[in-house]
């Protein structure tokens, strides 16, 4: 049976770090969030009240199209999925590494966009909002980042198509680009470079989430204030 609700939001890779986080927050701002991620236990750690856990591989279509399956209505998709590669030159990277973070980054983006604005297109009141998460890569990249980098300033090509095609359709698009948030995946920088709560993240998305679909946060950075940034110096 489809899902339904008055407000309603996908988060994907909200098994952990900031894809928790920005469920949590959306949904004690009055959003039913459905969980989406590969790991389904993980899911239910994040999962409260009304939370709907979706196991899903977004580098597959038909996963993704059963994800999507399930609503009726959809007015957020956080589009958060992502994964790296070996900080290694990027010449000494397999073309299986390289496929893979093209694959979840860049791929699981579009196809859960595709979904999304489908569904945003067609229900009434038409519209909605999809927010991607980009990276302080997507205009700043580290070395040995090459998988990584190249997928986040995609990303952004993305946010900026899908804002042009959304527009007749009430659909906004805005990226979030973050740096150092303190979660799983940035451990092993904890000692080396400055990070922030991730909860600063979180809030940054629900204030994006919040405004009237005639308003847009197209591109927001949200960062560590002494981590490395400008010439990543």
């Amino acid at each position: 049976m489809p899902y339904m609700t008055a407000k309603i939001a996908v988060v994907t890779g909200a098994g952990s770090g900031i894809g928790r986080a920005v469920s949590l927050a959306l949904a004690s701002v009055g959003f039913t969030v459905v969980l989406a991620g590969r790991r389904k236990e993980e899911l239910e750690k994040t999962a409260r009240g009304n939370m709907l856990v979706v196991p899903t591989d977004v580098t597959n279509p038909e996963s993704v199209k059963a994800l999507f399956s399930r609503l009726e209505r959809l007015d957020l998709l956080f589009n958060n999925a992502g994964m790296g590669a070996p900080a290694v030159p990027m010449d000494e990277l397999t073309l299986e590494q390289w496929s893979a973070v093209v694959n979840v980054n860049l791929t699981g983006s579009f196809l859960c966009a595709q979904h999304a604005m489908r569904i945003m297109k067609m229900q009434d009141p038409r519209g909605g909002r999809i927010i991607n998460n980009g990276s302080i890569s997507a205009m700043s990249p580290r070395p040995n980042s090459a998988p990584y980098t190249a997928t986040k300033h995609a990303i952004t090509g993305l946010t900026k198509s899908i804002s042009l095609d959304g527009r007749p359709f009430d659909i906004a698009c805005g990226q979030i680009d973050i740096g150092n948030a303190a979660t799983e995946m940035t451990e092993r920088m904890a000692g080396i470079e400055p990070r922030m709560d991730v909860k600063h993240v979180a809030d940054a998305v629900v204030y994006m989430a919040s405004l009237p679909l005639d308003a847009n946060v197209q591109f927001m950075t949200v960062m560590a204030t002494k981590m490395p940034l400008i010439g990543r110096g």
